[in-house]
């Protein structure tokens, strides 16, 4: 792959990861591109409220210099899709995740699909939060990694404020920029044919990746290889 700084690609890579996880999933796709000469840095959402996680993608994003590339997984993609309206965003990346019109919420486009047996989305808790059933993790998040990888991951998901889920974003910034979508085949957690549904809907190029929700971790490269396409697609 040619490196960054020597084909006029946007540079900065910011990415926000989805409910019932944290950053550090990332990190090998963090790896790839870095060693492509990419800056890329992580949100560490809150997953509090909907504007809370907007918030933390915006303070992320005015650290920036030059032009970014942001990136949601899942929840993620809900939350590019407000904060990506910034205009230091000249592409965004939808991974295996939501991509709501302006006056529409997760919840809306989650209820158009109906679940797989295998998700463990459970309702929330008295305290208003949403957690991932143990006996559904691995299956229905994170099917094609190891036990020992899932159990970790289950062990330190982030649980999501169920109100995230139900506030409607209010702009929509797939419609002024371009947008690339990753379809992981294998998905349990948000049907395959709605990710191709939204993606097609929002004018994505879109590419299919065999694997689970998490698909970042199985298929790392697969994933750091898209991100460098609308990278360099924002340089046109």
């Amino acid at each position: 792959m040619a490196n960054a700084q020597t084909t006029g690609a946007a540079k900065n890579i910011v990415i926000v990861h989805g409910a019932f996880a944290d950053g550090s999933g990332w990190e090998t796709v963090f790896k790839i591109l870095t060693r492509r000469g990419y800056r890329v840095t992580m949100v560490q959402n809150p997953l509090t409220s909907l504007e809370d996680d907007v918030a933390a993608t915006e303070r992320a994003l005015d650290k920036q210099e030059g032009p970014v590339v942001l990136v949601g997984h899942s929840w993620g993609g809900t939350v590019i899709t407000q904060a990506g309206v910034s205009s230091k965003v000249k592409s965004l990346v939808y991974v295996a995740a939501f991509a709501p019109d302006a006056g529409e919420s997760t919840l809306d486009l989650a209820k158009t699909a109906s679940p797989s047996p295998e998700n463990g989305i459970l309702p929330p808790d008295d305290k208003g939060f949403i957690y991932y059933d143990k006996a559904k993790f691995r299956a229905g998040f994170a099917a094609d990694v190891s036990q020992e990888k899932a159990d970790y991951m289950y062990a330190s998901q982030g649980p999501i404020a169920v109100k995230s889920f139900i506030t409607p974003v209010t702009q929509a910034a797939w419609k002024t920029k371009p947008a690339f979508g990753i379809v992981a085949t294998e998905d349990k957690s948000i049907a395959p044919d709605l990710e191709r549904s939204m993606y097609k809907r929002i004018g994505a190029v879109v590419t299919e990746v065999k694997g689970s929700h998490v698909i970042f971790i199985s298929k790392p490269e697969a994933v750091a290889n898209v991100i460098e396409a609308a990278a360099k697609a924002a340089a046109k």
